[in-house]
């Protein structure tokens, strides 16, 4: 009896720590958690059908997703392809300032650039790095910096 009440509080302290680590992951993090759930689940399935003797029914399955499991696969790879405005970010100069040359490669722009071209600039990647949204707090910075050195 003693044995069944320490496991259940261990279980317990577990689930009360994994609710606290889901409260402060980013969206990021819990995004990638559900593709590996879904994966692990996918492939268990795979494998309980092979050993029941299912084991077209586990194949058909396959090639039905294959091709949007390899297109995710090769996405996560990495194969050169960019978002639109995506660049590394420029090295780092020590005292913090930031050029001109170096604001318009963060907003992705060519010398020249009108005042709404940099606001829309600066508005369309800071949807996509903002800490609030499972952002770098440090790409958010390099990017406000950039549109204000940019508007002076």
């Amino acid at each position: 009896m003693i044995f069944w009440l320490l496991i259940g509080a261990a279980a317990l302290f577990v689930f009360l720590g994994g609710l606290r680590a889901f409260e402060r992951a980013s969206v990021t993090s819990l995004k990638s958690l559900g593709a590996w759930i879904l994966a692990l689940g996918g492939l268990s399935l795979v494998v309980l059908l092979i050993l029941t003797g299912k084991g077209f029914l586990a194949l058909s399955g396959l090639v039905m997703f294959g091709p949007l499991l390899w297109q995710q696969w090769k996405g996560a790879q990495g194969t050169g392809a960019q978002k639109p405005g995506a660049s590394r970010p420029p090295p780092n100069r020590g005292n913090g300032a930031m050029s001109r040359a170096e604001a318009l490669a963060v907003l992705g722009l060519k010398p020249g650039a009108s005042e709404a071209e940099i606001r829309d600039a600066h508005r369309r990647l800071m949807r996509a790095a903002h800490p609030d949204h499972g952002g770098s707090d440090w790409l958010a910075t390099r990017i406000n910096q950039a549109r204000d050195v940019l508007l002076g």
